[in-house]
């Protein structure tokens, strides 16, 4: 799954925590969430909507993490359901540094083999195979001729 395959698909599934994400889809969003972040609290730096000159955070930065607080909780809880795990796990990461670091853990884990309680392998779909590629064009048949 690419950078923007993985943002669609965590904004289509805005609040859905059922099903299963894999590592790809949960990291490329938590990368977005990233640069988000940064573009924001620049954005409040240059505009002044920072909170009393803190060097991170203001208005546009809180509205934009209020606004991928879902999304983010959502793509988390289908990372650890890829893993067979509840997405009640995800509170673990309450507990200051040893639970953040059991999550990370899980989150860096791969995909449980075969389907689970939480749905079908994501990695190989409801068919148990990755799907055919299509057939690659002939040569010269592209958009412009030749």
């Amino acid at each position: 799954m690419d950078f923007m395959t993985a943002v669609r698909t965590c904004f289509a599934k805005y609040v859905d925590f059922s099903g299963r994400a894999r590592r790809s889809e949960f990291w490329y969003f938590v990368l977005f969430t990233f640069l988000v972040g940064v573009v924001t609290n620049i954005l409040d730096s240059v505009l002044g909507t920072d909170y009393d000159g803190a060097t991170s955070g203001g208005l546009i930065n809180t509205l934009v993490s209020l606004g991928l607080l879902l999304p983010s909780l959502a793509v988390a809880v289908r990372r650890l359901h890829d893993i067979d795990r509840s997405g009640w796990w995800i509170l673990l990461g309450i507990i200051p540094i040893i639970g953040w670091i059991i999550v990370i853990v899980w989150y860096c884990t791969d995909t449980k083999p075969g389907d689970n309680q939480y749905g079908p392998n994501p990695k190989t779909g409801p068919t148990g195979a990755y799907p055919p590629p299509p057939p690659a064009a002939p040569y010269g048949s592209g958009q412009y001729g030749g």
